[in-house]
């Protein structure tokens, strides 16, 4: 049967670089690898926290020079997306990773958007662009590309925060997410992976956004719970992720059952699934199995997501009926592979 369809609200586009597209961008643009093969490379994908996971993640990013090679990075992930059940993608980029190695700004928007803007007609998902700062640059490294970026803002819908969590507190880029919110966009910033339930209070209170990525520490702190059920601030969870990066140790021990028992909002996303063992239908799949969640529960999660993506009223309509035919047909064990 089909994969219960969702929208996929946290996906780093630089992280579904698969080791096949990796190796040959290599070759296209005369970068040497310090990998000799394939299998070599997905050896190395094994990590033992957030850090040593970056370090080979912006490594492997020297492949991506030119508009093609962001367009084929995104369409690659796209179909392997719509295969998985995924309707609506918002998809975050890290432009300070490629303008720091000599790519522009622009080169980067406008290889991503040329395979977004395709996409509804060649896979039926539509998507927005959500432009990430690093936060363990500088502030002024945020404000000089958020400024960088303003002729080519209507191609974003929301700005971002993500990288390395700890010593990087969300109140850093208060001026950038500022500048953002004056602009019109979204924001969203990932808090409460590694670092403490105080950086989702930042995250909350300083910058102001409509999201948290991540946010599974939230159970920590009884009062940031209440607050996030009483204004339903989606979540934006990755379980493989979490394994992987050793946020938990296993998927069994994962707070999401915990999570959707105190009325939390949340979701399911694949994060940096190339590099983290499986695409959002394979992390549905995942806590089905692991965690015991029924088709209600996955059924919730589906529709949590198109309730808590950046959509107009009439499109969240359409998807949350697509959910509810899945629960007349009794399709909602059967996402992923």
């Amino acid at each position: 049967m089909p994969p219960i369809p969702t929208a996929e609200l946290h996906l780093h586009i630089e992280g579904t670089l698969e080791p096949e597209l990796a190796f040959a961008l290599a070759e296209r643009n005369g970068v040497v690898l310090p990998y000799d093969t394939q299998d070599e490379l997905r050896v190395a994908y094994s990590f033992t926290d957030l850090q040593d996971f970056l370090d080979l993640y912006y490594a492997l990013m020297a492949v991506l020079r030119t508009e093609d090679d962001f367009a084929d990075l995104a369409n690659a992930y796209l179909a392997r997306a719509r295969e998985q059940g995924v309707r609506h993608a918002e998809i975050f980029f890290d432009p300070q990773a490629h303008t720091e190695r000599g790519v522009p700004i622009g080169t980067v928007i406008e290889g991503l958007s040329r395979a977004l803007d395709a996409v509804q007609e060649t896979h039926g998902i539509t998507t927005r662009l959500i432009m990430c700062f690093l936060r363990d640059k500088s502030a002024e490294s945020a404000l000089e590309t958020f400024e960088s970026a303003r002729p080519h803002l209507d191609r974003i819908a929301a700005v971002g925060l993500d990288s390395a969590e700890v010593g990087n507190p969300p109140s850093k880029f208060r001026e950038v997410y500022a500048r953002a919110r004056a602009a019109g966009l979204k924001c969203v910033a990932h808090a409460g992976e590694e670092g403490p339930p105080a950086y989702v209070w930042e995250a909350l209170d300083v910058l102001g956004v409509d999201r948290v990525d991540h946010g599974v520490r939230c159970l920590e702190d009884e009062a940031l719970v209440a607050r996030l059920v009483a204004d339903q601030v989606p979540l934006t969870v990755c379980p493989l992720s979490n394994v992987r990066l050793r946020v938990v140790d296993r998927l069994e021990d994962h707070p999401l059952p915990a999570m959707l028992d105190a009325g939390l909002l949340v979701t399911v996303n694949s994060d940096d699934p190339a590099y983290f063992g499986g695409y959002v239908g394979d992390n549905y799949t995942a806590v089905r199995n692991a965690l015991g969640l029924d088709d209600a529960t996955l059924r919730t999660l589906a529709r949590n997501s198109f309730r808590a993506a950046f959509l107009d009223e009439e499109t969240r309509a359409a998807y949350l009926k697509e959910v509810e035919g899945v629960q007349e047909s009794g399709q909602a064990g059967q996402n992923g592979g």
